[in-house]
């Protein structure tokens, strides 16, 4: 009994060991095209633009591009707050405006077990990404100082509508065209 039991707790510690030395599965990133000029790196925080297609690697199929679906118009997405899959967060570091690259990204930093839509469970993922522009994020903190303007650590809404008026008058109509009518509506009130 003795023998057998210092068996399976050998075993078993082979088998945690052995556990141990298998790495996880990481992103595979393939860099394709690279800019001559690089003057900013995406971080964690940044929101990008960008251009996509999504395949699987098992058959190769597609199961979206940004091309063809949303009217053809690229996708904003904010880089290391899990707004994406946490294989774009781990793949799309450090990348520049122009660059495009293929992520593989293994079942357990995409939609692992469950699956999503077209995307079925423990599949394997393949993306293009083409980066067409990177802004700054929101960063709360420094949105918020920078909105408080009397630093009573409360927003009133003339600080909130003073903000938002240099924000506009900032981004100029890059913002008005992503907006909607409800929005464009608030922003001429700010305006005047």
């Amino acid at each position: 009994m003795a023998a057998v039991l210092r068996a399976a707790l050998l075993g078993a510690a082979l088998g945690c060991a052995a556990a141990a030395l298998i790495p996880a599965a990481d992103v595979k990133v393939e860099v394709l095209q690279k800019p001559f000029l690089c003057h900013r790196r995406t971080k964690w925080g940044d929101m990008m633009l960008v251009h996509y297609e999504g395949y699987l690697e098992r058959d190769g199929s597609m199961f979206h591009s940004t091309h063809k679906h949303n009217n053809g118009q690229p996708m904003w997405f904010t880089l290391g707050i899990r707004e994406a899959i946490k294989g774009w967060d781990k793949g799309l570091k450090d990348m520049c405006v122009g660059e495009k690259r293929k992520l593989t990204i293994p079942p357990a930093l995409a939609y692992g077990k469950e699956g999503k839509g077209k995307i079925p469970p423990e599949s394997t993922l393949i993306f293009n990404i083409d980066l067409l522009e990177i802004r700054n994020g929101p960063r709360s903190h420094e949105s918020f100082q920078e909105m408080d303007l009397n630093d009573d650590w409360k927003l009133s809404k003339q600080e909130v509508k003073i903000y938002l008026k240099k924000e506009f008058e900032k981004h100029g109509a890059v913002i008005f065209k992503r907006c909607t009518r409800r929005h464009q509506h608030l922003f001429i009130q700010l305006r005047n």
